[in-house]
């Protein structure tokens, strides 16, 4: 079984993608050294917007292959599913249901996302999302869902015979924006094990979500946020 990194990278897809993920792709196992000390969100002063943007406005702020260089190549975005996924072993998750498990509860209708392929080391990969709705349901939505997955060092997410064993860490955020969430993600099934990293920035009333390999979400971040703001 090969996983990508990518089957837990979209907050809008998380445990679901995992699932369909078990039989294609690729699996980026290199594990970073993990921050010791967790940082809460942070409330800045920067403001990108004064009203929500467009789904079509936030697709023209995503980065792309110019933005991250020659050795990365976009990916298809792959089709939503809608497979029942069991959370086991986190209350606090769980309480948000089924939706919350599979990051379905970040449901803001503004939206656009893209992946992203690394071909300079490992197969790894960076995802982004955009999200675009008033600084207080950003804030509210996202907040929500962070700490109900980093309010349990391990859990479990079951869906039908599959079993992902689950552990996350709350990690410090790069003082970029409004208010910042991040972490690290931890995930093993069938023998695979992956590290992938979350980190979330609102800036206004744009909402960043870059997640991928540790090395290049910091390595990208910076630039993402940026393009959410200037373009």
């Amino acid at each position: 079984m090969r996983l990508p990194t990518t089957t837990v990278l979209s907050l809008s897809a998380l445990a679901t993608l995992v699932l369909t993920g078990c039989s294609t792709g690729s699996t980026t196992s290199a594990e970073p050294a993990s921050p010791t000390t967790a940082a809460p969100r942070k409330v800045g002063s920067n403001t990108a917007a004064s009203a929500p943007l467009s789904s079509a406005a936030l697709s023209k702020r995503l980065l792309d292959e110019s933005d991250l260089g020659e050795d990365y190549s976009r990916k298809p975005q792959r089709p939503a599913t809608h497979d029942d996924v069991t959370v086991i072993g986190c209350p606090a998750l769980a309480k948000l249901g089924s939706s919350a498990a599979t990051g379905t509860g970040l449901s803001f209708p503004r939206q656009a996302k893209a992946s992203f392929t690394y071909a300079g080391g490992s197969d790894s990969e960076v995802s982004e999302e955009l999200y675009s709705d008033t600084a207080t349901k950003l804030s509210q939505g996202i907040g929500e869902i962070f700490d109900a997955m980093t309010a349990c060092p391990t859990y479990q997410l079951v869906s039908g015979s599959i079993v992902i064993d689950m552990s996350t860490k709350q990690t410090a955020a790069p003082d970029l924006g409004d208010e910042q969430w991040s972490q690290l993600l931890t995930y093993a099934v069938g023998g695979q094990r992956s590290v992938v990293k979350q980190t979330a920035i609102r800036t206004g009333t744009i909402l960043v979500v870059l997640s991928g390999a540790p090395a290049l979400v910091d390595a990208h971040l910076a630039d993402a946020v940026q393009a959410a703001q200037a373009r």
